[in-house]
C-alpha cells in the first residue's frame, strides 16, 4: 500500500512537470520526507497526504486512486 501511494504521488508530480525538489517546496515539507513517501519507506499521515494533495491541486482521494 505504501509503495502504491508513493507511485501515485510520483505520477501526479510528474504530470505537473515537477521534479523531486518542486513538491517539497510547494507543500512546505522536507525533501527527504517526500522522497521516503515516494519510495514507500514510510506510512504517510492523513495530514501529510492532505498537504501533498493541496500542493498538487488535487482532491485527497486522487492520491489513493490506483
Amino acid at each position: 500500500m505504501k509503495k502504491k501511494v508513493g507511485n501515485r504521488i510520483i505520477e501526479l508530480r510528474t504530470k505537473r512537470g515537477w521534479n523531486q525538489s518542486d513538491l517539497p517546496r510547494e507543500c512546505g515539507k522536507d525533501r527527504q520526507a517526500i522522497e521516503k513517501l515516494e519510495n514507500g519507506k514510510v506510512n504517510p499521515t492523513i495530514y501529510s497526504l492532505y498537504e501533498i494533495s493541496k500542493a498538487l491541486r488535487v482532491d485527497i482521494y486522487q492520491l489513493l486512486k490506483f
